[in-house]
């Protein structure tokens, strides 16, 4: 018996563990079906026909499943998940921003490849209007509205709807790099000042000192209320015969308050009367010392004789 082997050199088994294909893209709004399809707006997630889980599942990729989406003809990628696989066949539904930031127009063709992601650890996002500034919280807006993402990608500007409004927001910087995925990570989120913001101009206060006491004269025209300067009226009825003349006020009768050099902040200081009190003293020709009882004492009735 003879024995040989055909071949010197096994034949290596490629597997294909690459998805890679071409689709026809449409926003959700034309997705048919009676149900609301709103919330693939409000994430980075895109629906697939059904042949691309059977293909998917035969493939040797990791999950989660992530994709990166090229628009050929004007050289625009971008990276998202996966939602669902309920597209017709031969069709992919996409975010209106993510048909917006590859140039696609209804039906364009799109290439779309599965990919690995590193994790993220930071991004750093733009606000494209100062109306963004408005929120109360604008990182916890964000973190929730992230939920809805798989992976961010430098350059994209991204919408979320908080309170039934939609803000847009470019994607500024990603690490560890330009494409990352999001998807259960612990990542430092940091912005950039506003598309077209403008810092408030500050006013600045000229304080000028004065030295000594300030001129009097005018504060004489400040004056609005002066105490008892109205007229009576009497219950009869009658008017009194001399109408009140006040006495006019002359402005260096009018004296300014003391400053408190010594205050500081956050301290109360309760200024009392400083004024010196006088002080009435009565020299005692004994000596000025007191003698206690030393007094006389008097009656009311006065005692006599009896006759």
């Amino acid at each position: 018996m003879f024995s040989f082997n055909m071949f010197d050199h096994p034949i290596p088994r490629v597997f294909q563990n690459r998805f890679s294909t071409q689709y026809r893209c449409f926003s959700v709004s034309m997705l048919a079906g009676p149900n609301d399809r709103s919330d693939v707006e409000k994430g980075g997630k895109i629906i697939m026909p059904p042949s691309a889980l059977d293909q998917l599942s035969r493939l040797n990729i990791t999950y989660p499943m992530l994709f990166k989406l090229t628009n050929k003809n004007s050289d625009r990628m971008t990276h998202c998940g996966v939602l669902e696989f309920v597209a017709d066949e031969g069709i992919c539904y996409l975010p209106h921003w993510m048909m917006q930031n590859l140039l696609l127009e209804e039906g364009g063709l799109v290439q779309v490849e599965s990919v690995n992601l590193q994790v993220a650890t930071y991004s750093k996002f733009q606000p494209q209007s100062p109306d963004f500034l408005d929120i109360t919280n604008p990182k916890a807006v964000l973190e929730n509205a992230l939920r809805n993402f798989a992976c961010l990608t430098t350059g994209d500007v991204i919408a979320i709807n908080y309170n039934e409004k939609i803000y847009e927001l470019r994607v500024m910087e990603t690490k560890p790099d330009k494409a990352v995925s999001i998807i259960e990570c612990d990542m430092n989120v940091d912005f950039d000042a506003p598309l077209g913001y403008k810092e408030p101009e500050r006013q600045v206060q000229h304080e000028e000192s004065a030295e000594g006491d300030a001129d009097p004269s005018g504060y004489a025209g400040e004056l609005g209320f002066r105490a008892f300067s109205g007229s009576g009226n009497r219950l009869d009825g009658k008017k009194k015969g001399v109408e009140p003349s006040p006495s006019p006020i002359k402005p260096g009768d009018i004296k300014r308050g003391i400053p408190n050099y010594e205050f500081k902040l956050g301290k109360i200081t309760f200024i009392r009367n400083s004024r010196p009190l006088v002080k009435k003293v009565e020299e005692d020709e004994a000596g000025g010392r007191f003698v206690a009882f030393s007094g006389e004492g008097q009656s009311l009735r006065k005692k006599g004789r009896k006759p």
